[in-house]
């Protein structure tokens, strides 16, 4: 797996200052445009996860529903969608926290997922661990049990693995801010 992702990293942009000054934003629209990218980066997630217990997949608004969509679609498993509140239509709960630029919410529906189900979490990219940490606990509340979660980079500066050390962490890249 490790050749097969070796080159992922040059295919996704960096764009300075985004959203805001001193953020460098890892654009994943040149990654999933580049048709090789995209299947290489969904392959090497199905070769991981194929084996687990898993009966849903949960992914994070938006970049993370790309992924996590075919990735549900291949493992044959339910996908769930966490989004930015305000954005489900029906009885959700919600989940507060505090990113390197901001604070935010995010929500999931009240019957998204059965308690006892075996869920992965999955998005883009790992920084400072608070959406993802705040995404786990959605899930528990309604009685979720976390298989994983898993990224497509792992910034390893910003230590979110650390937030998240109560789960297993799978990145198909890990590497520093500015690389």
């Amino acid at each position: 797996m490790k050749e097969v992702v070796s080159g992922l990293s040059k295919k996704i942009r960096r764009v300075p200052d985004f959203p805001k000054k001193g953020i460098i934003f890892w654009d994943m629209t040149t990654l999933f445009k580049d048709s090789q990218g995209l299947k290489n980066t969904v392959d090497a997630f199905v070769e991981y996860y194929k084996d687990k217990n898993i009966d849903c997949i949960a992914s994070i608004e938006s970049r993370g529903f790309i992924i996590g969509s075919v990735l549900a679609y291949l493992l044959g498993k339910g996908f769930i969608l966490i989004r930015k509140k305000g954005k489900l239509p029906y009885d959700t709960i919600e989940e507060s926290y505090v990113k390197e630029y901001g604070a935010d919410t995010i929500e999931m529906h009240k019957d998204g997922i059965e308690k006892g189900d075996k869920v992965l979490i999955i998005d883009d990219l790992l920084a400072t661990g608070d959406t993802a940490s705040a995404a786990c606990r959605l899930v528990e509340r309604l009685g979720g049990e976390i298989v994983g979660c898993a990224f497509i980079v792992e910034l390893i500066e910003l230590a979110g693995r650390k937030k998240l050390r109560d789960y297993s962490v799978f990145s198909l890249i890990q590497c520093k801010e500015d690389e």
